[in-house]
């Protein structure tokens, strides 16, 4: 990665990880960055990426492109989910060997990891029981990414590493009312309670189980490191290490958003799974760790919020 100037092909630029990777390479300097929209590149289209492949010659390959969506989603088009993403997986990785790519790196998801997996969970703890049924069709995609990377660094001797996120949020998340994550969904929430003017803002549970958030500027950070320091067969997970509670988590977004109702709980509606914390013991010992703390990420996601989703709606 020491030649600024070696073309980057980074799939998948407009989603909220690819957005965090483009800004962050361009902020190091690299100046000649591939970037295509679906319109003018469909990844699930073999002759098409083999095309652009051969035409274009990319150095290093980011691979953050997938199709992504919420339990709803997943549950009712289990087909899209896993042949969608094996065929972008299969197409980008193949190609990408194919044509001289110097290293390739893959993301996949915390998703990967089997239901009842140890906390926090080790890299090891893949393929070691069965998965959360609600997103399984995703996982299986990542995990054969995860295998097929492995698959040509074995055979081949090809430089292709895996990395996996935990939870993440920042500019360019999905604050979709029905289908967004936890922490977009309840930012939204309390800025419409505030701008409302509402008394108070129920949230769903208990308020106990525990999570961990990576801001995606953080992650973007950390590919650029593992691309620049690993080249293991083993994927790396990536995350903060750092455990919050629901109830933390919506306290802490309420005073961000300056919401001054009250905050309560239907704890009738199911909390999820207690715990889920990714062991990033890994990526620390390569000498990584996160720079963005909670509290300023949310600020940073709230002014982004503000500007592009309340902008554009009104």
């Amino acid at each position: 990665m020491s030649d600024k100037s070696a073309t980057i092909f980074v799939a998948g630029h407009r989603g909220l990880v690819g957005s965090a990777i483009v800004r962050k390479l361009q902020q190091l300097g690299y100046t000649n960055l591939l970037l295509r929209t679906h319109a003018e590149l469909d990844l699930t289209r073999q002759s098409d990426v083999e095309s652009f492949f051969a035409q274009e010659k990319p150095v290093h390959v980011i691979l953050a492109a997938a199709k992504v969506g919420g339990i709803h989603a997943n549950n009712t088009y289990p087909a899209d989910f896993i042949a969608v993403n094996l065929q972008i997986q299969t197409n980008v990785i193949h190609s990408a060997y194919l044509h001289g790519v110097k290293k390739l790196l893959f993301l996949g998801s915390s998703c990967i990891y089997p239901k009842f997996a140890p906390q926090p969970i080790p890299e090891s703890a893949l393929l070691t029981g069965p998965l959360e049924p609600t997103n399984e069709w995703y996982a299986i995609a990542k995990i054969a990414g995860i295998k097929t990377c492995q698959a040509y660094r074995i055979q081949h001797q090809w430089d292709a590493i895996s990395g996996m996120p935990t939870n993440l949020y920042g500019p360019n998340d999905n604050f979709h009312p029905q289908n967004s994550h936890v922490l977009p969904a309840l930012m939204r929430r309390f800025h419409e309670a505030k701008v409302s003017g509402a008394e108070e803002v129920v949230v769903w549970g208990s308020g106990s189980p525990l999570r961990e958030f990576l801001h995606v500027d953080d992650l973007a950070d950390a590919c650029v490191f593992l691309l620049e320091r690993y080249s293991g067969l083993e994927h790396v997970n990536i995350g903060s290490g750092q455990e919050v509670t629901i109830k933390e988590l919506a306290e802490l977004v309420k005073e961000v958003v300056g919401f001054e109702g009250k905050l309560g709980w239907d704890s009738t509606k199911p909390d999820g799974t207690p715990r889920k914390l990714m062991d990033s013991s890994k990526l620390a010992a390569l000498g990584w760790t996160p720079k963005v703390s909670l509290r300023d990420g949310l600020r940073q996601t709230y002014e982004w919020y503000l500007e592009n989703v309340c902008a554009a709606n009104k």
